[in-house]
């Protein structure tokens, strides 16, 4: 794929980002540097950059957020507040499924964050 100007912008927010950012968050950020790039042109690049496998997807119940893939991690995903906690571990998966090799795996931890369970 071809790596425009608006890709590259999108990809160094991603990166350069310590939170879990949402399509329209990313968009709001990149009007900062391309004043008239599209929402649409986000969303494009925004998949293109999954499938590329240059970020990660990560579905929640109010839309699709957004991560980077410098580091391997995982994630602990509030049920109350939706807050997306980074998980740095240090899991090597090597097992094999019938024939089938494991290149790659996503953990995705859910519950109730800290500051949540302070509340109560």
């Amino acid at each position: 794929m071809r790596v425009t100007r608006q890709k590259k912008i999108i990809l160094d927010i991603i990166n350069h980002s310590y939170d879990h950012l949402t399509a329209e968050q990313v968009y709001i950020k990149c009007r900062r540097v391309i004043s008239n790039i599209s929402l649409g042109t986000v969303y494009r690049n925004l998949n293109n950059l999954v499938d590329e496998r240059k970020i990660k997807r990560i579905k929640m119940k109010d839309g699709d957020h957004f991560d980077n893939l410098l580091e391997k991690h995982n994630h602990f995903i509030c049920d109350n507040c939706g807050r997306i906690i980074d998980i740095k571990d240090d899991i090597s998966l090597e097992y094999k499924i019938g024939n089938n090799k494991i290149v790659d795996y996503e953990i995705n931890f859910r519950g109730i964050c800290e500051n949540c369970l302070r509340k109560e």
